[in-house]
């Protein structure tokens, strides 16, 4: 299965956080392609640090439920405590699985994950790394293309800015 995962770190060393994830992800699978690392502002919560953001895919044999339990357990092994965070707040990597299918078409509906994510269609900071993967993607619930979401996010004062940096 292809799943298309986004990753985010805002404390600590983020960008080692976010290799160090990509490292722990191949164990998972085979990575066959990388974003750029892209900084953006904190969406929602309290007032915190900005992120560091990027995407991959991830080719795995894993069941999406799978997946999603082991991408938390890397959370946890770079220092995510989310039992005690606060919603929507700062954290040290953050893995959504954001999409799953060859061309992200698949949709999941179960009590611990919806694919695709659910609030990935309005985070520029979520969008951008993806279609920089692939811009011709399409969301396969609105029926609209990524990019055009992400046109969308921009003209609704969302910012974000390719760092110069690598996974």
């Amino acid at each position: 299965m292809r799943y298309f995962i986004g990753l985010g770190a805002n404390v600590g060393d983020r960008l080692t956080n976010l290799r160090e994830a990509v490292r722990l992800l191949e164990a998972l699978g085979t990575i066959v392609a990388r974003s750029r690392v892209f900084a953006a502002a904190a969406v929602g919560g309290p007032p915190q640090g900005p992120y560091l953001n990027a995407a991959v895919v991830l080719e795995s044999e894993l069941a999406p439920l799978d997946l999603l339990a082991r991408t938390q357990e890397i959370e946890n092994a770079l220092g995510r405590d989310r039992p005690n965070e606060v919603r929507w707040g700062p954290r040290t990597l953050d893995l959504d699985i954001l999409m799953c299918g060859a061309r992200g078409e698949i949709i999941v509906d179960e009590p611990l994950l919806r694919l695709p994510h659910p609030r990935m269609k309005e985070r520029g900071f979520a969008l951008a790394p993806l279609v920089e993967l692939d811009a011709t993607l399409m969301h396969p619930e609105v029926g609209r293309p990524l990019k055009a979401l992400l046109s969308a996010a921009h003209s609704a004062g969302q910012a974000w800015a390719p760092t110069g940096d690598t996974l």
